[in-house]
């Protein structure tokens, strides 16, 4: 693929068996952005858990995405993370760690009022030269 090429990663995203209207991920030369990801059990959001269960499904489905850019998550350059209540941070930040122990991404955090029932949501940006 030429770098100049814009690539889409995985598909669109499924929520509920409703497709929605924006990309798992796309290749933009050695950039990979992947769209903010939500703990998702059975095709549908997962609205129970505590916070260290929820960060760890959402970042086995990043992993999952990451692999399918052949990516890792070492290649991982950037984080966004939203969290909806600030309790939830030292327990959000125990597991993160564990996928990120070595050289971790640059990162953003931020308290927001998340659109679907969930703990967090967490978007990143990897870096991958073709």
């Amino acid at each position: 693929m030429a770098s100049d090429v814009k690539e889409v990663i995985g598909g669109p995203l499924v929520i509920n068996g409703r497709t929605l209207s924006l990309s798992k991920a796309i290749r933009a030369g050695d950039l990979v952005y992947l769209t903010g990801q939500i703990p998702m059990q059975d095709g549908a959001p997962m609205t129970t858990g505590t916070i260290e269960e929820q960060t760890r499904v959402t970042l086995d489905l990043i992993g999952e995405t990451l692999s399918a850019a052949g990516c890792t998550y070492g290649d991982v350059a950037k984080s966004m993370i939203w969290l909806r209540d600030r309790a939830d941070f030292p327990g959000f930040n125990e597991v993160y760690g564990e996928y990120f122990p070595d050289d971790p991404p640059a990162r953003s955090a931020v308290l927001n009022e998340l659109l679907v029932d969930v703990r967090v949501e967490i978007e990143v940006v990897a870096y991958k030269p073709q």
